[in-house]
């Protein structure tokens, strides 16, 4: 009897002996290495709104500043909205996107893991009625037909909050038509729709062609509000902070270039798009839109489209500013 006992007490201690042993062999071997990253996806939109995105790709400062970082490649994907770019970036296509701040809630209200990191610009879109329509004030718009980007981007959540403002029902008192800017130029100079609500260039090039005018600026119907923005996948912000923070130095560095540099800016623009340079000049020269890089300017018209998103059955519930941004790495650069 004396023995068992002896022998029970004997194996016991040989099994927390090694199970401590196990404990620290695991304790000692090497962290889980996180995943080498090598290339970064980027999108981005045909307007003068992201210039950065281009002024920095053409300068060659994407490949330079995050090659010490270990990315030996970018790639890009032209988007003719924020609507496909952000189901681009829901399917993994994406890691950086410059999008409008309103597509960008509508995805992330469907599952979308990223944040906004930094802002690209304020303002910028215009109405423009085609030449022989009369407009004196937002009423006269009723029972016209208008083209817009599609539901849940800036131009079509400005737009119809706008109307609804103006006690103008957005689904029944005028027609909305989905296009993106290509087709919607197209349309209004073949008197296919009688206005659209579109971001610059396109309402200087519906001018300069003598197919309408700009009658409303964006400014006119939401102060300062935010336009496009750089949004960045949650694997990157998690498992490659080092990188996010080096793209949001790229872009407020590309940002300052081009407010420094308006024409170098235009060129580089309408040499990405084949568009005449006048165009792209008087674009910039005419539109009420600003290129800032600070997301803090942002915030309370970004949380705004949620809200209005919200109310307009876009999305299921409102989205905070902590749900929307990561300050932490425009923050930082200031420091």
């Amino acid at each position: 009897m004396y023995n068992k006992r002896i022998n029970r007490i004997l194996g016991a201690i040989f099994i927390i002996t090694a199970m401590m042993a196990i404990a620290f062999i695991s304790g000692c071997a090497e962290p889980e290495q996180k995943e080498e990253l090598t290339e970064i996806h980027f999108g981005y939109q045909p307007s003068t709104h992201q210039i950065a995105y281009l002024t920095a790709r053409d300068k060659g400062l994407w490949n330079d500043t995050l090659a010490p970082l270990g990315i030996v490649k970018t790639t890009e994907n032209l988007f003719p909205s924020g609507a496909p770019e952000m189901t681009s970036m829901l399917a993994g296509d994406l890691d950086v996107a410059y999008v409008g701040a309103a597509p960008f809630i509508s995805a992330l209200s469907e599952g979308l893991d990223a944040k906004i990191v930094a802002a690209v610009q304020v303002q910028g879109s215009d109405l423009v009625v085609r030449t022989g329509i009369p407009y004196e004030k937002p009423e006269d718009l009723k029972g016209l037909k208008i083209a817009t980007f599609p539901p849940g981007t800036i131009q079509d959540t400005l737009l119809r909050n706008w109307l609804k403002t103006n006690n103008i029902d957005p689904d029944k008192d005028v027609t909305i038509l989905p296009m993106t800017p290509a087709d919607a130029v197209t349309a209004i100079s073949a008197s296919q729709v009688d206005a659209v609500f579109l971001p610059h260039p396109s309402p200087t090039q519906i001018e300069m062609g003598g197919y309408g005018r700009t009658v409303v600026q964006s400014g006119e119907i939401m102060p300062n509000h935010a336009c496009c923005v750089v949004v960045v996948s949650g694997d990157l912000i998690k498992n490659h902070p080092e990188v996010v923070e080096q793209i949001v130095k790229t872009h407020i560095d590309a940002t300052e270039y081009n407010n420094e540099h308006p024409d170098e800016a235009a060129q580089i623009y309408a040499a990405d798009q084949e568009m005449n340079i006048s165009i792209v000049q008087n674009s910039i020269k005419e539109w009420d839109g600003t290129w800032v890089a600070n997301p803090h300017l942002i915030v309370n018209s970004t949380v705004d489209y949620a809200n209005i998103q919200y109310e307009l059955g876009y999305i299921k519930k409102p989205l905070t500013e902590k749900d929307i941004f990561d300050m932490s790495f425009y923050d930082s650069l200031q420091k």
